[in-house]
């Protein structure tokens, strides 16, 4: 886990002050970093009789995809709204400072579904709770959630209670 670490770069006072903004790029840009990560990702998730992963716009699509491609299964965008150009299902939720949405087609999970949610940061928990709501409007269940960092000290795991959460590295 030390190459991974070593692939996260703090940014102080990002997107605003007094935030350090944990930066994925130097993780991505190095390729053995980047498999241990996707490999590690979806380690506990082997065997679970997983039908699908889905990430969050954007980094989550960079996890989330290629956590399908090693996996064998197909990958569900979990997009901002008015990106997606079919019929969609939506989530509103909360973040600290307003809220937001996601949104996914209609058709893209259904009953029997078994979803691996994958993003590279778990916070507040608001969007990946968000994330959990709008697979389960489609039927689908979620079997667990990946993220690559978690800031323990926003407790975003809680508002994940009774899905099984796993992260590569805390802070």
């Amino acid at each position: 886990m030390e190459s991974l670490q070593a692939g996260i770069r703090d940014i102080p006072d990002f997107p605003k002050p007094g935030i350090v903004f944990k930066d994925i790029t130097p993780l991505v840009k190095d390729p053995a970093a980047l498999r241990l990560a996707v490999q590690q990702l979806m380690q506990p998730f082997v065997g679970q009789d997983i039908t699908a992963v889905a990430g969050m716009e954007a980094r989550g699509f960079i996890f989330g995809s290629l956590v399908a491609w090693e996996m064998g299964l197909g990958f569900v965008p979990l997009r901002k709204p008015g990106k997606l150009p079919y019929d969609v299902q939506s989530v509103a939720y909360d973040l600290e400072y307003g809220s937001a949405a996601l949104e996914v087609h209609i058709d893209a999970l259904g009953p029997g579904d078994r979803v691996l949610l994958v993003d590279d940061l778990l916070a507040t928990g608001g969007t990946a709770r968000a994330s959990c709501e709008l697979i389960e409007n489609l039927g689908a269940s979620v079997v667990g959630c990946a993220f690559v960092v978690e800031l323990d000290f926003l407790n975003g795991r809680e508002r994940l209670n009774g899905y099984p959460v796993h992260s590569l590295l805390h802070y």
